[in-house]
């Protein structure tokens, strides 16, 4: 059996309906390798099973009610309990293990630039989506997604094909994973926003085992039509302000957000380059999106410097196979709760990867307490990571330094 470990801390508060997201790895089976028989396929078809869910302190499993009364203290008593741990369990087999080194070094990889536009250059987008107007093959930059032309698939961040699927179901039972460009296959295209942005479409049907679904819809004509478009005909939305990602190092490195709903990939890119400041997307959690009636919150990952988003913001980080892509060694979790409070998290991704992360992450401002990892140190609240809280209309800064 294969365990998954996320981060639960920032769900702090939210009440027992929430969970942090549910990233199951297991069902990413879709990344191409040398002499994979997946060269010449543009689709793998996708099974996961349901998932049973496990309350951890530490390296302890405790109840449901002993968690919620920790979530009910704030998270903020001391170091001990400043991080509780959802680990969500799965029957399904493991994710193929990255490619296998040889004794020759793997070259340090070096700051370049990524071919994917910056914010500045996504268009239009306040722009309303023309429903059911456009091809399937065409990616709506012009409505403010951010097409990862890095990726090979048109654009799209996430691409699940559901031939048999109508907009009147309610469960999803057949899923193809697409990993090359699309032509008009019927399904979901799911697409990245701009620095601080999320996407707005997502069916209400989920996946038969649990599987999440996000993007627009190819429908039968080879149209591309708003799956919540009763809710927003905007492609892209705003998120939470007041939480900026600075880099005082004379490295890049890339912050790597899950296209969650979605394939669950970790390809939504933030190129942090030396000196700049990105806007870093949270979202309230009871107004976004829902899996399984419980509320979710945003994860990402954090890569070793050098590694750009072209390069890290991937499922495989050919670069370093066991450091970065789904290997990378931080995630980073934030979620605002019902009561507006920001629950901001940093931890190790310690479930599929042993990488160490080069670089200290600072967080200051209007957070409740320190949370921090240093070099040599590790994190301020413990092995697990730390949790502080950002009161609603605050901000914070996440800084990366050497």
């Amino acid at each position: 059996m294969k365990a998954t470990i996320l981060n639960l801390a920032i769900a702090a508060s939210l009440g027992s309906a929430v969970v942090a997201q549910p990233h199951r790895h297991a069902h990413h089976v879709h990344q191409k390798r040398e002499n994979s028989p997946l060269e010449k396929r543009e689709i793998v078809t996708t099974y996961v099973p349901a998932t049973v869910t496990q309350y951890m302190l530490g390296n302890e499993v405790v109840s449901p009610e002993e968690a919620q009364a920790g979530l009910d203290k704030g998270l903020t008593s001391s170091k001990e309990d400043a991080v509780f741990i959802e680990k969500v369990t799965t029957s399904s087999s493991s994710p193929p293990p990255p490619p296998t080194t040889t004794s020759t070094p793997i070259p340090k990889p070096e700051p370049t630039k990524s071919s994917y536009p910056v914010s500045s250059g996504a268009k239009g987008i306040d722009a309303d989506f023309p429903d059911g107007e456009l091809d399937c093959t065409t990616f709506p930059s012009d409505y403010g997604a951010l097409p990862l032309n890095y990726l090979g698939m048109g654009g799209w961040s996430g691409l699940q094909y559901t031939p048999n699927f109508s907009l009147k179901d309610l469960a999803i039972s057949f899923i193809e994973t697409g990993i090359s460009k699309p032509a008009g296959q019927t399904g979901f295209y799911s697409y990245a926003c701009p620095d601080g942005y999320v996407k707005t479409q997502w069916p209400a049907a989920q996946g038969s085992t649990g599987q999440s679904i996000g993007g627009l819809y190819c429908n039968s004509q080879g149209k591309l039509v708003l799956t919540r478009g009763d809710v927003s005909k905007k492609l892209c939305q705003k998120g939470i302000s007041g939480i900026t990602i600075k880099n005082k190092m004379s490295s890049g490195t890339s912050v790597c957000r899950t296209d969650y709903p979605g394939t669950e990939n970790m390809v939504i890119p933030l190129d942090s380059t030396p000196g700049s400041s990105l806007e870093l997307a949270n979202v309230a959690s009871n107004n976004y999106y829902v899996w399984q009636n419980k509320q979710t919150t945003l994860q990402y990952y954090v890569n070793k410097k050098g590694v750009n988003a072209e390069k890290g913001c991937r499922w495989v980080c050919d670069s370093d196979p066991e450091g970065c892509g789904n290997w990378a060694p931080i995630n980073i979790g934030v979620g605002e709760s019902d009561s507006g409070i920001t629950y901001l998290s940093i931890f190790p991704n310690k479930a599929v990867s042993k990488a160490v992360l080069d670089f200290n992450i600072d967080i200051s401002g209007d957070n409740s307490i320190k949370c921090y990892y240093h070099v040599g140190e590790g994190f301020s609240g413990g092995a697990d990571g730390c949790t502080t809280g950002i009161p609603k209309g605050g901000s914070v800064t996440i800084t990366f330094s050497e």
